[in-house]
């Protein structure tokens, strides 16, 4: 009897395993963990120099025309990446039209923005800036203030050595996209199954995990960032509440005009999902629950159980990695020759 015994949990556990490494096979054929290493951009080696750099400018709300706006304002490190709003306010207490999508593991996307407009982080950091419903700035703007500060004008000979001035608009931006660039959050328990730990993931996990590959959902968020790396309709078999899906903001096609764009929006990447409520573009749903019932019905036609559901939140939850130490930097010191902050139109 005693020897049955054994032999039954043999044989489970044997069958376990099988199941584990079938799972695991089929995930990493559309999934990739997040690089330890910070990733390489586009003609922009990312040094140490514009690093340090680009964090400084992250943080300046100087660069905005009211001197309160920065880029952590939209994209709070602390609240993954994001703020806390449906959508960001702005110059003049405007709001955005869209959700603020996140800074984090954005190195990893196609292209940047909902819409795609920005083909890397070196174009998107340019949009912002200039935005009137953002920071509501010039080129000019930018440039003046830089060039009053001594430190700032150090830190750009030194991060730019080979280029006279050091200081440009493309310059600020390349300095941006490499701090941008160190912003990825590796080593969360999904990525820790993909490189072979099979109980980082809990049953319920992997069970999600399983539902997220069968019914569809990794057709289109797959990758390092499980998502970011194409364009899609919202709405594909079935059209979302007009709350969710504003009939103005026809997407992709303010940016190719082309009909078939219309309502087309870069899939959104889902790591650390979980920490970056609310959701779409639209941010108008305030759970995972509901936005993984949402997608499942209007993207794939499926209708989940309430199992199904939670087991694929479960699995959501397993993507948020552990994001890089960012220390917020003293800024340089504002002389009498920085332009003024105005908070008018």
């Amino acid at each position: 009897m005693r020897k049955a015994s054994i032999a039954a949990v043999a044989v489970f556990v044997s069958f376990h395993a099988i199941a584990d490494d079938n799972l695991m096979t089929a995930a990493r054929q559309s999934l990739k963990p997040i690089p330890s290493a910070t990733p390489t951009v586009k003609d922009n080696p990312v040094t140490a120099q514009k690093v340090e750099l680009g964090k400084m400018l992250f943080f300046d709300p100087r660069l905005s025309a009211s001197g309160i706006i920065s880029c952590k304002t939209c994209h709070n490190l602390g609240t993954g990446g994001v703020d806390v709003g449906p959508t960001s306010v702005g110059h003049g207490w405007q709001k955005g039209a869209r959700r603020a999508p996140t800074v984090y593991n954005s190195v990893f996307n196609v292209a940047q923005f909902w819409d795609g407009r920005a083909p890397d982080l070196k174009a998107q950091a340019k949009g912002p800036v200039q935005a009137s419903v953002e920071m509501n700035a010039t080129p000019d703007h930018v440039l003046n203030t830089l060039n009053s500060m001594k430190d700032y004008v150090r830190m750009f000979k030194q991060a730019f050595p080979d280029d006279t001035p050091a200081i440009s608009f493309d310059n600020f931006a390349k300095a941006l996209e490499a701090f941008e660039a160190t912003l990825t959050t590796p080593a969360a328990p999904f990525d820790q199954y993909l490189n072979g730990a099979v109980d980082a993931l809990d049953d319920q996990q992997k069970e999600g995990l399983k539902l997220f590959m069968e019914k569809g959902c990794a057709s289109c968020h797959n990758g390092i960032n499980i998502g970011g790396q194409d364009f899609v309709p919202f709405g594909v078999l079935e059209k979302p509440d007009s709350k969710l899906l504003p009939a103005a903001d026809k997407g992709r096609f303010a940016v190719t005009k082309v009909l078939s764009d219309e309502y087309v929006f870069r899939v959104a990447p889902l790591r650390n999902v979980a920490l970056r409520a609310p959701y779409f573009h639209s941010g108008q749903v305030w759970t995972l629950k509901e936005a993984v019932g949402v997608m499942s019905e209007v993207q794939l036609g499926a209708k989940l159980s309430e199992k199904e559901n939670s087991d694929i939140v479960a699995f959501l939850n397993s993507l948020s990695g552990r994001p890089p130490k960012i220390a917020y930097p003293i800024l340089p010191t504002r002389p009498t020759e920085t332009p003024s902050p105005s908070l008018g139109p």
